[in-house]
């Protein structure tokens, strides 16, 4: 099968894929590389409103509450 008008040089085709081998690989290579990078570097840490504001004594029995039960080991007591 060959390509309509001036595709059909053969010298165009071998520039295309002369082109598109090195662009491929460069392409995969930095995508990898990238991946590597951020699999080493940790998450950064995102800040939450209720680090800076104070719990109420109330608030903070209903937290503890809310942490045993969701947490495993005996229910009704904190690990």
């Amino acid at each position: 099968m060959s390509l309509p008008g001036r595709f059909s040089d053969p010298r165009v085709i071998t520039l295309v894929c002369l082109l598109a081998v090195p662009t491929v690989v460069w392409l995969s290579l930095s995508l990898r590389s990238r991946a590597r990078d951020r699999a080493r570097t940790p998450l950064e840490r995102v800040w939450h409103p209720q680090e800076s504001v104070e719990l109420t004594p109330a608030e903070e029995h209903a937290f503890g509450q809310v942490v045993s039960r969701l947490s495993s080991g005996s229910p009704g007591h904190p690990r």
